[in-house]
């Protein structure tokens, strides 16, 4: 099974970014653009598990979960990977990194600890808005993105999804939720006040 992990945002997010690239996906005909019900942070990329380690990684990631205080969550910051230069997907950033990157840690470590093998490459917190069929200049592209800043969701769980390759739209890969699991409530750290979270300009 090819599976991730994810923060999935809520509709009222998904919309009021669906409603700022509704205009600019006619200048972008090319670009494969991300389903908006498909719009996700991803925590950890688990691209080979084994039916039989399923129910260890659901066991681990629940575990591991319920010991994560929530958060505020921000969207914003064009960029585009590998390079604006040579981009091959399209995205905007996630803010506040330092929480983000703690909790792909956390994430990743217990998928690990329960033998699912994770993907080892370097932490970007984003979500993907678009994908090329061949490597462009996006400068442009990120500059459009850059104006853009989501309202503020509290992250209160993960998402275990799996991905189907070439089940979706157009041969699109179509996306099943596995499983949620809650992160800590209670008292301790709770979720950020909806204000202003600094946005990292830098271009990944």
């Amino acid at each position: 099974m090819r599976l991730f992990v994810a923060l999935i945002p809520p509709p009222e997010v998904v919309a009021d970014l669906d409603d700022f690239l509704a205009s600019r996906r006619a200048a972008g005909p090319d670009l494969r653009w991300t389903d908006p019900e498909q719009m996700h942070v991803t925590l950890a990329f688990l691209p080979q598990v084994s039916e039989p380690k399923l129910e260890s990684l659901l066991d681990a990631l629940s575990v591991r979960c319920a010991r994560i205080g929530p958060h505020g969550i921000r969207l914003g910051a064009g960029g585009a990977l590998p390079s604006p230069y040579a981009a091959r997907v399209l995205v905007l950033g996630a803010d506040p990194q330092p929480w983000l990157g703690a909790t792909a840690k956390a994430v990743r470590s217990a998928a690990a600890h329960a033998g699912s093998a994770v993907d080892g490459g370097r932490f970007i917190p984003h979500a993907t808005v678009a994908r090329m069929r061949r490597p462009i200049e996006a400068t442009r592209w990120v500059r459009i993105l850059d104006g853009y800043e989501s309202p503020v969701w509290v992250a209160a769980g993960a998402t275990l999804v799996r991905s189907h390759l070439g089940q979706g739209r157009e041969r699109r890969p179509r996306y099943e939720s596995l499983a949620e699991f809650a992160f800590r409530t209670g008292t301790g750290d709770g979720p950020a006040p909806a204000s202003p979270i600094r946005q990292n300009r830098a271009h990944a």
